[in-house]
């Protein structure tokens, strides 16, 4: 089972017990966040948001916030005498995905929908049982 979910502006794809650097979150070390912008599910069946899917939300758990490795930035002009160099290190926060809550909801509903329609099957079945016992005590 899996989800896409949009965090801090990007689209991840996550599933559980997933560890996952995501841009700067505006959390303390250890907290619990959830994610209610979930773009797609996959859960036995493909369920997909328009644009999000409601009542499914996927909890994290802050694991650190760190720096990405650095990215240097060469800009040269060819006989010009011009050359710059620059570096750059994202603000990276790592989280672990703790659960994707409301998830086992179609799977509850598609129960429930089958232990209906055995209900009404039900009540059928009896009056035909009650016409055979009839024929049964006639002979």
């Amino acid at each position: 089972m899996f989800a896409i979910v949009e965090i801090a502006g990007l689209q991840y794809k996550v599933e559980q017990n997933q560890k996952l650097f995501v841009n700067r979150l505006k959390v303390e070390k250890g907290d619990k966040v959830s994610f209610d912008k979930v773009l797609l599910t996959v859960n036995g069946t493909v369920t997909v948001g328009a644009p999000a899917v409601s009542g499914i939300a996927v909890e994290a758990e802050i694991l650190d916030h760190v720096q990405a490795d650095k990215v240097i930035v060469f800009k040269k002009k060819r006989r010009k005498g011009y050359a710059k160099k620059n570096g750059h290190r994202q603000q990276l926060t790592q989280i672990q995905i703790v659960s994707i809550a409301g998830a086992e909801a179609p799977k509850a509903k598609k129960a429930a929908k089958k232990e209906a329609t055995e209900e009404v099957a039900e009540p059928a079945k009896k009056p035909a049982a009650k016409k055979a016992a009839k024929k049964e005590t006639e002979e």
